[in-house]
């Protein structure tokens, strides 16, 4: 029985994960920009929150989302409470999927899904292959745990406990949230109540106590996201928890009129046990937020007293590429692609900046931000490196094909800038770890080395957004300071090593940083040789 219930709820979990993978990964990264655009008020969030956990099967999925969008400072706090709010209802509806009786689809689905995935090349069809598996694991692992559950009809000490449900509301808040912690899934814990009041293993007062506690329960997955992340995020993540516990006090108090709803709507409509469950789920949500929307200023303002202001996030810029002009304006759509590409050049330098104060300071403040810009600096790449392979297939003057070849160029460049700035951040975290200390002397080298590397950086960056072509001379002359320096310092630090001055982790550390600053020099003069026109 136990193998059975588990296997089942692991094949459950498994499909609700590939299901929502293969619908995120059909989207691509229009989720992360529907849920960046559709963001204009709370009552929008709401329906893009809806519609993103709809697609992709899990509200802590969305939230997670949400608390990273935060975090880059892309989305507001009070857009991400209407998204918060909007994930909510959508994650109803896996419980609406799991209502139907398709207990006899599941294996079909699992077969489908399964020759899609293994003997079609296409990657549509492939991602096709694997919503259709993960709704065949969804289907089949509920089968397979209601049959697990079945000796349970005949257990007299089964039977008690769930009767004592009944009588103890808060047990099942409890044990409902405990288990939704657990499984970090909402889901399945629906799921497995649907599967228990459909064989009639706990009444209607024992399964809305255990559904309350599942939605309190799913904000665990958001609160662990935000660990690390801004203040903005913490307080999404807060919002979150809020949101669900005020629903379940509320609905605990109206708990005798909520109930009769239940059974009105289900005698009305002849609902199967767990569509009851299901409907029960959607008016929780969808009550919730009506209940609570007028309230989203006071629900802000409350987090924000809780949670203090950050002053080290980074302030993340939306990429604003508008693909429409690609087909009316080439030139114009080259002038969109320059500025993003200056926005994500500024990064770089604000990035390599916090790497710098990392590496002096070791506060962790710096490190974090700089990561962040990094993620950021991976973003815009994406997005611009996209939007220009659009661009490529139109007709293109000679200057307008220049131009173009040159961001692609510089865009590489710079997203190189942003791994090499990660690099020495993992290079200080390893010295850190293992207890490694350079000496005043070496200390002191690498600082000024980082320094006149800024130096290089920052000249060519503004040589590139005013087209300055003696800075970019400059930085030419730089680059050669660098590279003497880099050469000055690889031989100073053999001559250490073969006077046994150095171990070998030292030595890792040594080259490796040294390296890593050398090539952002020549990732600079690339920058500066594309405005001097070489």
């Amino acid at each position: 029985m136990l193998f059975q219930f588990l296997g089942g709820l692991g094949l459950f979990l498994f499909g609700i994960k590939y299901l929502g993978e293969g619908l995120q990964n059909s989207a691509g990264d229009r989720l992360r920009n529907l849920l960046d655009s559709l963001t204009t008020n709370s009552f929008t969030g709401i329906l893009a929150g809806l519609f993103v956990t709809m697609l992709i099967q899990s509200s802590s999925a969305t939230t997670v989302l949400t608390v990273g969008l935060v975090n880059a400072r892309m989305l507001t706090l009070r857009q991400a409470v209407g998204i918060i709010m909007g994930a909510n209802i959508g994650t109803t509806f896996t419980a609406f999927i799991i209502g139907f009786d398709a207990a006899g689809f599941g294996l079909p689905l699992l077969a489908a899904g399964a020759f899609f995935v293994f003997f079609i090349r296409s990657y549509k069809y492939v991602f096709i292959g694997r919503i259709l598996f993960g709704l065949g694991g969804l289907f089949y692992g509920l089968q397979l745990m209601g049959a697990g559950m079945e000796p349970l009809q005949s257990s007299l000490d089964f039977q008690n406990i769930t009767a004592h449900l009944n009588d103890q509301p808060f047990l099942g808040i409890a044990i409902g949230t405990l288990a939704t912690m657990i499984l970090q899934s909402s889901s399945a814990t629906v799921g497995i109540l649907q599967q228990m009041f459909s064989m009639d293993l706990i009444h209607l007062n024992g399964a809305l106590a255990v559904l309350f506690g599942d939605n309190i329960g799913t904000t665990i997955t958001a609160v662990i996201a935000s660990f690390g992340a801004s203040q903005n995020a913490k307080r999404a993540a807060l919002v979150h928890v809020l949101f669900n516990l005020i629903g379940t006090i509320i609905f605990v108090i109206i708990f005798i009129p909520y109930k009769g709803l239940i059974q009105w709507i289900s005698s009305s409509l002849h609902l199967e046990p767990a569509m009851q469950i299901a409907f029960a789920h959607g008016i929780f949500n969808i009550g919730n937020v009506i209940i609570l929307f007028p309230f989203i200023s006071l629900l802000v303002f409350t987090v924000s007293k809780l949670i203090k202001d950050d002053q080290w996030s980074v302030d993340s810029k939306t990429v604003k590429l508008d693909e429409k002009v690609i087909n009316s304006s080439p030139e114009f759509a080259l002038h969109q692609a320059r500025q993003e590409l200056l926005k994500m050049a500024d990064y770089s330098r604000e990035g390599l900046s916090q790497a710098l104060l990392f590496f002096q300071t070791r506060k962790n403040k710096h490190a974090d931000t700089a990561m962040q810009y990094e993620e950021e600096i991976n973003r815009f790449d994406r997005q611009i490196t996209k939007f220009l392979v659009k661009l490529s297939i139109h007709s293109l003057s000679k200057n307008e094909s220049k131009e173009h070849t040159m961001l692609l160029n510089l865009c590489k460049d710079i997203e190189r800038i942003g791994d090499h700035m990660k690099n020495m951040i993992d290079l200080v975290c390893f010295m850190a770890r293992n207890n490694i200390k350079l000496s005043e002397v070496t200390s002191r080298d690498f600082e000024n080395m980082m320094i006149l590397t800024q130096s290089c950086l920052t000249k060519a960056i503004i040589s590139l957004e005013k087209n300055d072509k003696p800075m970019a001379e400059e930085v030419l002359n730089i680059e050669d300071d660098i590279d003497e320096m880099e050469k000055t310092l690889r031989k100073k630090h053999i001559q250490d090593i073969n006077n046994n001055l150095s171990t070998g982790q030292e030595s890792v550390v040594y080259v490796d940083f040294i390296s890593n600053l050398e090539r952002i020099g020549d990732h600079s003069v690339n920058i500066a040789e594309a405005v001097l026109d070489r």
